[in-house]
């Protein structure tokens, strides 16, 4: 019976060893929480009974940063006593007696211990750091760096990052550099569509962590694109526009700027107006050249740079570069200005069996994927002439008169057409007039012929008129009549499709 007996005596031993171990367990309580610098954390004292039941064996409650007292309450008594390092960054919500932090720095990591009676939480500060390089203001094409620091006084993990954009896109980064302590990421080359909210999220298994960190983004820069190209033909309108972005993105900051033509990449460069924004956000321009003929209108959206060019030269063509600085950094927009011009050799109308030649031509090189065409306007295949890809002049010879277009064409995209009238040269023949009310006879001196003209109808000819009554075709064109002419002048007009000199016999009456 020994050995039973034994075994009962053991029994109450070893219950109360785990009774014991349930106790410790219950007595202590470990937490884990994550914060961001400049924020802030509220600390739970987890499981603490309200005040009634709490302070009915004067129980003390208290919080520890590790071992530094940080504010003690029993029954109704309070006490703070704030370590300089936490001193207006700190409150006690007395409901459930949580510790509130704000304004969290990297150095508010660590072990706080909340304790009421035997019964102890302690919650472990894991705080992080997350900056962006140049305050979160950047200017198209820049890459920004992301810096992430984190601080435990516990080892710390090893973290993975990944970042989302402003449109929620998933983007891993490049690491410039690593340790435990520290992250250095480098960002995408930024467009001004990136304005906005980004998030990082850091991710560590052990210990468990899924932190997202949003951050601002900011892109101030043009709407355009960076190269932009715009055609014109000789002598029209031009208007040329640069739309900055900073009023949608609310940009605080004041920035200048200037536009600047040169006609060729590599020649000298002519400032044509500076601008600066200020910030609150009001543009103001300032012409600085007064040889180059262009104009600032005065009525044009909001935030745009913009400048007309009345009746355009060929030689206006070239590079407009608008250029905006902020904080020593440069962002520009170009846009290429090309223009056409036609002319035709010999100049004048086309006389009857004699050739012409047509030239068109652009200001600056073409696409690959961009050629001149020349047509006649309701022509045939034999009218049309293409140039070869990235020529910029084209000579087309013709011996038909018409409505000539040279068209630039892109990707099938007519982007500009000139229109060009070749007219017919026309013999001139002296010819006299006899004038009646109703009708117009007019007689070639060369060969006697008479051409007649009724009132009010054009076209109408005979080859001759005699005797006392005209008609062509059968139809009645003149009778008996009689009038008053006065002249004594000679006058050119333009009959039957030709050109002819009047001459007017001063007579006192006549009659047909």
């Amino acid at each position: 019976m020994q050995p039973c007996g034994t075994a009962l005596s053991c029994m109450p031993a070893a219950f109360l060893l785990l009774h014991l171990g349930l106790i410790s367990s219950m007595a202590q309580q470990n937490e884990f929480q994550t914060g961001l610098t400049g924020g802030e954390v509220t600390l739970n004292c987890t499981g603490i009974p309200p005040d009634s039941q709490l302070f009915q064996d004067a129980t003390v409650v208290s919080w520890k940063y590790s071992d530094t007292l940080l504010w003690r309450m029993e029954k109704n008594t309070r006490y703070w006593k704030k370590p300089s390092f936490i001193t207006g960054r700190a409150n006690i919500k007395m409901q459930y007696k949580q510790l509130c932090v704000w304004n969290l720095k990297l150095s508010d990591a660590g072990i706080y211990t909340c304790e009421y009676g035997t019964h102890k939480v302690h919650t472990s500060l894991h705080i992080f750091k997350l900056t962006i390089s140049l305050d979160g203001h950047f200017l198209q094409n820049e890459v920004p760096e992301l810096i992430l620091i984190q601080n435990s006084s516990s080892p710390l993990p090893d973290l993975s990052i990944v970042l989302f954009d402003s449109d929620n896109n998933r983007i891993i980064p490049e690491i410039k550099s690593k340790s435990r302590q520290k992250y250095i990421v480098k960002l995408k080359k930024l467009e001004i569509m990136d304005s906005g909210t980004w998030v990082c999220q850091v991710h560590s298994d052990s210990p468990l962590i899924n932190r997202n960190i949003s951050f601002a983004v900011n892109v101030l820069g043009f709407q355009n694109p960076d190269l932009e190209r715009k055609y014109a033909t000789v002598d029209s309108t031009v208007v040329l526009s640069w739309h900055l972005n900073s009023q949608n993105i609310k940009w605080k900051e004041g920035f200048t700027g200037q536009l600047n033509w040169k006609q060729q990449e590599s020649a000298k460069s002519h400032k044509l107006l500076d601008f600066n924004v200020t910030a609150q956000g009001q543009l103001h321009e300032t012409k600085k050249s007064n040889n180059f003929l262009f104009e600032i209108p005065e009525r044009k959206p909001e935030g745009t740079i913009e400048v007309k060019l009345p009746k355009v030269h060929f030689n206006q063509s070239g590079q407009y570069q608008c250029q905006l600085e902020y904080q020593g950094r440069y962002s520009q927009s170009k846009i290429e200005l090309v223009v056409m011009k036609v002319s035709a050799n010999p100049a004048g109308p086309l006389s009857r069996g004699a050739n012409m030649t047509l030239t068109c031509q652009v200001s600056g090189q073409l696409p690959p994927n961009a050629y001149l065409r020349w047509e006649r306007v309701n022509g045939t295949e034999m009218d049309m002439k293409n140039s070869k890809q990235r020529e910029v002049k084209l000579e087309v010879n013709i011996s038909a008169a018409g409505l000539w277009s040279c068209h630039l064409i892109e990707d099938s995209d007519k982007k500009i057409s000139f229109h060009y009238h070749v007219g017919k040269h026309l013999k001139h023949k002296n010819i006299q007039l006899f004038f009646v009310p109703s009708l117009l006879a007019a007689t070639d001196k060369k060969d006697g012929t008479s051409k007649t003209i009724l009132a009010g109808k054009q076209d109408m000819s005979v080859p001759t008129v005699s005797g006392d009554e005209g008609t062509q075709n059968g139809q009645r064109l003149f009778s008996r009549e009689r009038g008053w002419i006065t002249g004594g002048k000679k006058l050119n007009l333009s009959l039957f499709g030709e050109t002819v000199q009047l001459h007017f016999s001063i007579f006192s009456s006549y009659s047909c």
